[in-house]
């Protein structure tokens, strides 16, 4: 699988290209037209180097504060510099910008996207666009049919005519604080050059292959920055987010319709407890259906009254008044009894019906009592009855 590709834009919008390996070696010579669709889905990276001359090298001092920020005020500290307007000119900066100097590349906007639109014809997507100087080597000269391509350092590199080249060293040397020996590299078929204090390599071929070789590190300002920056590559993981996001949610509302299921099966348990609590609430207290309130609480405030009266309820009342009734004879005995919404039940043992009913009558006797017979069974040893009293006060 080639690493990387490197494609050249020419002036004219030819296209030649080449493939390097994971060791940065370079796997063929340089191919003339747009690489096949197989190499491009093959490259991990593309890499296009586009015209000198219409890329603009600069340095300046680094700018303090936040990147994004930074970036906003870069076109009009370089303002100055410039031939055209900074609103048609897009700026792209080194990644770190707090350095004592950065390096700054400018191009017209409208070229920029024209290159892109020119690529795109061809499928071709890049990752990186660099101006052929910029892979140059420092103090390094390249002689390529009518023009040469120069660069001084980070932020001095440019193109020119052949015939005006001395003079543009000359310009340079004058510049320099010090007078450098230069490196040039000739690809043409043509006589070598007469120049002064330079290595002169003549018989050069195969341009882009010399440019990969200078590529092993990539220079510090790629110009699809910004509005231009590529976001194919970052395409699949965009993706793996997106499915990521979308199971999340999915999981979410697995989790809210559980809840909703659950709160919804818990309410209607509720519902169930709180109409046995009100059945049980009825059958022990009738009078408090009317009552609004938790049943439990409803049930506590009552056996709370019924305990912290006693002495002065209607029980007790009531029980004080039949007790020497029930105490006179041996022939009945209580069972039990049931107090509830002012009415007694009491639970007898009599020998016969008539010992029953002759009880029921001493009862009825005492004022404001009425007294009935709810139940009379035959057993073994006599009658199990039931008397109902009521009247007494609650």
């Amino acid at each position: 699988m080639s690493e990387r590709l490197l494609i050249r834009l020419h002036t004219d919008g030819r296209l030649e290209w080449l493939a390097l390996n994971a060791h940065h070696r370079v796997l063929s010579g340089a191919n003339a037209g747009a690489p096949p669709k197989q190499a491009l889905e093959r490259a991990q990276r593309v890499v296009v180097l586009v015209p000198s001359e219409a890329v603009l090298l600069l340095e300046t001092p680094g700018l303090p504060g936040a990147r994004a920020q930074a970036l906003k005020a870069l076109p009009f500290a370089l303002e100055d510099r410039l031939a055209g307007p900074v609103e048609g000119q897009h700026f792209a900066a080194s990644e770190r910008l707090g350095g004592e100097r950065i390096g700054v590349a400018v191009v017209v906007r409208a070229t920029l996207r024209g290159w892109l639109e020119r690529l795109a014809q061809d499928g071709i997507r890049a990752d990186a666009i660099y101006a052929e100087c910029q892979t140059l080597p420092d103090v390094g000269i390249v002689l390529e049919g009518e023009r040469a391509l120069w660069r001084d350092g980070p932020g001095s590199a440019g193109t020119c005519r052949i015939a005006d080249l001395p003079e543009w060293i000359a310009v340079l040397d004058a510049a320099a604080a010090a007078r450098t020996r230069r490196s040039v590299f000739d690809f043409r078929d043509a006589p070598s050059l007469q120049l002064a204090n330079v290595d002169y390599h003549a018989g050069q071929r195969d341009a882009l292959a010399f440019f990969a070789a200078q590529l092993r590190h990539e220079p510090a300002v790629n110009l699809l920055q910004g509005e231009f920056a590529p976001a194919h590559r970052q395409a699949p993981a965009r993706r793996l987010w997106r499915n990521a996001a979308a199971l999340s949610a999915a999981a979410l509302l697995l989790l809210f319709v559980y809840y909703g299921a659950d709160c919804w099966r818990l309410s209607r348990q509720s519902a169930r407890l709180d109409a046995q609590a009100r059945a049980v609430l009825h059958e022990a207290f009738p009078g408090m259906d009317k009552v609004a309130g938790d049943p439990r609480q409803l049930m506590d405030s009552a056996m709370r009254g019924l305990q912290g009266g006693a002495s002065d309820s209607g029980l007790m009342r009531l029980l004080a008044r039949i007790a020497p009734i029930l105490s006179s004879t041996t022939r009945t005995t209580l069972a039990g009894l049931e107090y509830h919404n002012a009415t007694l039940e009491l639970a007898l043992h009599a020998p016969d019906v008539q010992t029953l009913d002759l009880m029921r009558e001493r009862l009825a006797g005492l004022p404001g009592l009425k007294v009935e017979v709810t139940a009379a069974n035959s057993g073994a040893d006599g009658i199990d009855g039931r008397l109902r009293i009521a009247g007494a006060a609650p």
